[in-house]
């Protein structure tokens, strides 16, 4: 096996943004292409990380960056504003979500028809935005993500499979709200899973989450089983 990386550039209006394409060249290219979406801190080594695990799973992953390169290395609080930004404007949001997806699908080691998309905290609220415009993905796969909706798709259709894992103890995404993302999955006509993980907080994917009054923790059993089922997910959709 021969992991293979490359820089992908992107532009949306006049902001410049990178996102790297992970793949396996030992394999036949395309191979089904999966778009990971970062937390509210951008792209890190932690979606780099997920994007070299999914190339080893025989995908040619792409983090994307939602932020821009500039903002790279910017503290938390420049990330908050940044996150909240693109929150407070889901239509934008979407845009960016959208045109990212569609320069995944212009990389050669991608196979256009088979695409899909993952993301963790806010990054499962954009996999699951991209799934509520409608748009022709096989799937998406949020890890703690949030919930609320955007407002601007209720009356859309959702073609992609989805599925959430979900700490059932997460505050950023309680009970009820689990609840209503069931119904409005069901509502627009999605084929979904919710996978909740007991005695589990928010981000508990990430090593490195230890603040309980935050409620930010890791949890390694929720990680394990979240990543075996997001891959046994990948195998229905692509059929492998």
């Amino acid at each position: 096996m021969a992991i293979q990386e490359r820089i992908i550039e992107h532009r949306d209006g006049d902001t410049a943004y990178e996102g790297l394409l992970v793949w396996d060249d030992s394999r036949s290219v395309p191979l089904p292409g999966v778009l990971v979406a970062h937390t509210i801190r951008g792209r890190t080594e932690f979606e780099d990380g997920k994007a070299r695990a999914l190339a080893a799973l025989g995908y040619a992953a792409l983090t994307i960056d939602l932020y821009g390169v500039a903002t790279r290395g910017s503290d938390i609080e420049i990330f908050r504003e940044l996150m909240n930004g693109l929150r407070a404007d889901r239509p934008a949001l979407q845009h960016q979500l959208l045109s990212w997806l569609t320069t995944g699908r212009q990389q050669s080691e991608i196979d256009a028809d088979r695409v899909a998309a993952i993301g963790f905290c806010f990054g499962g609220l954009c996999v699951l935005d991209i799934a509520r415009t409608g748009a022709d993905v096989a799937g998406v796969v949020s890890f703690h993500g949030i919930f609320s909706p955007p407002g601007n798709t209720t009356n859309n259709t959702i073609a992609a499979k989805v599925l959430a894992l979900h700490g059932w103890d997460d505050p950023l995404a309680t009970p009820d709200e689990a609840v209503a993302l069931a119904a409005e999955l069901t509502s627009m006509g999605a084929d979904w899973q919710i996978h909740a993980y007991g005695n589990t907080l928010h981000a508990f994917t990430n090593p490195a989450a230890n603040d309980n009054d935050a409620g930010t923790v890791y949890n390694a059993s929720a990680n394990r089983r979240s990543w075996a089922a997001m891959h046994d997910f990948l195998v229905e959709i692509f059929g492998e």
